[in-house]
């Protein structure tokens, strides 16, 4: 069974988050590091090389174009990672969470074909990062490119990468102490409410990170035409 929405928000709300051991694990377990991975949204690090994939538009962006083939991607088992947290019970929570208006993707798309992605939770003003995959060079890395773009136009401020890795370590995110962390999540936080059901449904829809994933960019921004790598890549290089 999945877990229900607002034991999973409220979860999140408290710096908690769950995971299972495999794939086909029958159980969920909590989860609250004692140090915690976030990505600044204003020290994303935009290598020439990725600056320059960006904006050549080889990819094509999307944003919650097929959440769950993204979620379902991720839980894939891959030559670096011969297992995945993700069971088909956190899978179905995200799930049922992405049609409330709290989770979302960002896809990367090479004609036609999925190749990249990430997944996670907006709450407040934060998104809580899940996971991510990459089957073309540089994919994942475009995926949260555009994550951070839109959280800056959308005036969030907590971006949580919940584990440091490499990967997230060379795009800049840095690990804090737990208290620093819950410091930034009450702020991120500070206008959600999750008491009862009726918070649930309204603290999602509307919320400073909901309307950073507007489904096009561009009506964010009252700009006509589609959103180019070329201005992604501005954006990311503004100072805040």
């Amino acid at each position: 069974m999945p877990i229900p929405p607002l034991l999973l928000l409220r979860a999140y709300a408290i710096g908690i988050f769950p995971m299972a051991d495999d794939r086909n694990a029958d159980k969920v377990y909590w989860v609250e590091p004692k140090k915690r991975a976030i990505l600044p949204l204003d020290q994303f690090h935009l290598s020439r090389s990725l600056a320059k994939t960006i904006k050549s538009n080889y990819f094509r962006v999307s944003v919650n174009e097929d959440f769950e083939a993204v979620v379902r991607l991720c839980a894939q088992a891959a030559p670096d990672r011969p297992t995945t947290w993700i069971n088909h019970e956190i899978e179905e929570s995200y799930a049922q969470l992405h049609r409330l208006g709290f989770a979302h993707s960002v896809e990367c798309w090479e004609e036609g074909a999925l190749v990249g992605g990430l997944y996670g939770v907006s709450l407040g003003r934060a998104f809580f990062g899940e996971s991510m995959f990459s089957r073309r060079t540089d994919a994942s890395k475009i995926a949260l490119a555009w994550l951070v773009a839109r959280m800056r136009l959308g005036g969030c401020t907590l971006l949580d990468c919940q584990f440091m890795t490499d990967h997230l370590r060379s795009l800049g995110a840095v690990e804090i102490a737990h208290r620093d962390y819950c410091g930034l999540l009450d702020a991120a936080l500070s206008d959600v409410s999750l008491d009862d059901e009726s918070a649930l449904l309204s603290a999602g829809p509307g919320s400073e990170a909901e309307r950073a994933f507007a489904p096009d960019l561009s009506e964010a921004l009252s700009v006509s035409g589609p959103v180019s790598g070329q201005f992604i890549a501005q954006l990311l290089t503004q100072t805040s």
